[in-house]
């Protein structure tokens, strides 16, 4: 009798190192509760809802 093996595709792991950029909501929204995000020739707005909940929007 045969049997078959099957193989789970490997995936690659998630690393973060303390050189991935960071950056603080308050210093993007600089008192404002919307900002534009330009992203190859496209205008994105990122807002701060009443629920301090962010909302990307295209």
């Amino acid at each position: 009798m045969e049997t078959a093996t099957l193989s789970m595709p490997r995936r690659n792991p998630v690393i973060r190192t303390s050189s991935m950029p960071r950056l603080k909501s308050q210093e993007l929204f600089r008192g404002t509760h919307e900002l534009i995000i330009e992203h190859q020739g496209q205008e994105y707005r990122l807002r701060l809802t009443r629920n301090d909940k962010l909302i990307l929007n295209k």
